[in-house]
């Protein structure tokens, strides 16, 4: 067994030694080099790791952390995040609202496109009509931003062009929303609102976006090399109006699908930083390197409500309070997640007072198990059932294996007369799945589209595309109306935090499981690599290695 080991370890370095060759990207750990005085300065180059290829380079069409994460880092909008997650401005020199906080005039700095030509206002009001025009995976974003006519354009009432956004002039952006819109200037960091040359897109035609050299650059970085499958790297852009903010001089991203190779390649100093699998993290504890950070991303499951017995409010609470979500967490997962009893993660956001959203709202649906089995007794007196046999839809990976094993052992051991089958199918059938609404029960994930509890909380509206269980509350989804047109924030935040009391305490809708951890090891050489838990996953503009 150790000897195959070591041959599986030293046949997938060998293999990435070719990709590196292949790829031709620098190390992060080559010669030091000297300033002008002769003062020893590190080799700003950074090797990082992702999960697949990229995508797509065109951000009217990308819809995935890693397409969201390159265009951050070679693309500029009017805002950005920064190390607090929040928006400051970047193109955008000035913002100035109407009284009424509906329209809104941006005036453009100087800057340009990596083929010399200066971004105009033209650049963004093309790529955003472009966005509804195509109907791009991530439209929903300007309806969500309350562009006027975007709700319009999605359900085909009103043309593109009629978009509320204007180029005034070169340097003048007029943008024009329904209503007042509290969520407005957080969503322009998303990459979904980047600008796009007209004239290059078009020469491009059906090649725009294909290849490294397929888009143009007006960001942080540009793409001087991308083999796809294999790895990209970005060079630190010249041309960028702020490129005196940029330390690094290139980024080196390689694809890496097998966590354990990823570690090989760590511990042999290629990458800087890698994210460590469940399985690994006894291993490297201890490491001075070993950190775990706390996502927002939710694991929870779905209920069909159409379901004879789960349609049962008492059933879903009973199901919820049976599994033992701390052990669930600390020894299955050990990877620093986190145990869940509501829909909007811990240290996600925080209310205008500054209080944290999961501190204010508390717990839903906690109890022993013998209070479990008290609720279990009624739900099945109340549907004339003495027991009940599930299945439950599941990614074919093995984290969800793993947690779907564990839920079936408690369920079945803790509420009498329950039993439970497991039904691992590939991620995309899995949401194939849950949209049909073909499944009893569904273990599901949810990461947030941008800063605010609301992304967690109008996933339940009816008929909603990420509803996908048939559940609906009238009172939900005329307080999410009511929200969306609150400028008063402290009153806003009181209705967000109602929200998820009707969907928890009012209807026990879904059980909560936990709030995703990562493990990662990264040297400490690294500082001020931003990690995102919206839109991009990182921010490399000020980013530096040090000595």
């Amino acid at each position: 067994m150790k000897r195959e080991i070591k041959n599986s370890i030293f046949m997938s370095l060998l293999v990435f030694t070719l990709i590196l060759s292949g790829c031709n990207f620098n190390s992060s750990n080559e010669e030091e080099t000297t300033d002008t005085e002769g003062n020893v300065v590190a080799n700003q180059s950074l090797n990082m790791t992702a999960s697949a290829d990229i995508p797509t380079l065109d951000s009217t069409k990308a819809h995935d952390g890693i397409a969201f994460t390159v265009l951050n880092n070679v693309n500029e909008g009017l805002y950005r995040q920064d190390e607090n997650n929040l928006p400051i401005k970047a193109l955008a020199s000035e913002h100035v609202e109407s009284e009424d906080k509906v329209v809104h005039t941006f005036t453009l700095r100087d800057s340009k496109w990596s083929n010399g030509d200066p971004v105009t206002a033209q650049d963004f009001e093309y790529a955003w009509k472009r966005v509804m025009k195509e109907n791009s995976p991530y439209a929903f974003m300007f309806v969500t931003a309350g562009i006027k006519n975007a709700e319009a354009i999605m359900n085909e009432e009103k043309d593109a062009d009629e978009l509320g956004i204007k180029a005034i002039d070169e340097k003048t952006l007029e943008v024009t929303l329904e209503s007042a819109n509290p969520l407005f200037q957080t969503l322009l960091t998303f990459p979904t609102f980047l600008p796009q040359n007209q004239k290059f897109v078009e020469e491009l035609g059906d090649q725009y976006a294909l290849e490294f050299d397929g888009i143009l650059y007006n960001g942080p970085f540009k793409l001087v090399e991308w083999t796809h499958d294999q790895g990209w790297k970005y060079e630190k852009n010249e041309n960028y109006w702020d490129k005196d903010s940029v330390k690094l001089d290139n980024v080196n991203v390689y694809v890496v699908k097998d966590s354990s190779t990823g570690v090989n390649l760590y511990e042999t100093n290629k990458v800087d930083r890698v994210e460590l699998t469940s399985a690994l993290v006894d291993q490297y504890k201890t490491d001075e390197n070993f950190d775990t950070i706390l996502e927002p991303e939710i694991i929870f499951l779905r209920f069909n409500h159409n379901h004879p017995v789960l349609g049962n409010k008492d059933i879903r609470k009973a199901v919820n309070m049976a599994i033992g979500k701390q052990d669930l967490t600390d020894i299955i997962l050990k990877d620093g997640s986190t145990p869940l009893n509501g829909v909007v993660p811990s240290g996600f956001f925080k209310s205008p007072e500054g209080k944290d959203y999961r501190d204010l709202n508390g717990d839903f649906n906690t109890g022993t198990v013998e209070e479990a089995q008290e609720l279990w007794a009624k739900g099945l007196k109340e549907t004339g059932q003495t027991e009940v046999t599930v299945s439950i839809n599941i990614a074919d990976s093995d984290d969800h294996k793993k947690v779907a094993e564990y839920i079936q052992a408690q369920l079945e051991d803790n509420l009498p007369g329950f039993k439970m089958e497991i039904k691992a199918v590939p991620f995309a059938q899995r949401l194939e799945i849950e949209k049909a609404i073909e499944y009893d029960m569904s273990l599901s994930s949810w990461g947030p589209d941008y800063s605010d509890p609301m992304t967690y909380l109008d996933m339940w509206l009816k008929g909603g595309s990420a509803n996908r269980m048939d559940y609906h509350n009238p009172d939900l989804d005329a307080l999410v109306t009511e929200a969306r047109n609150e400028t008063d924030l402290s009153k806003r935040y009181v209705m967000l935090l109602d929200l998820e009391k009707i969907l928890l305490e009012e209807d026990a809708a879904i059980a909560p499981l936990y709030q995703e951890g990562t493990a990662v090891l990264m040297r400490s050489k690294i500082k001020n690599l931003l990690v995102h838990p919206t839109g991009a996953a990182f921010t490399f503009k000020w980013t530096t290695i040090e000595e």
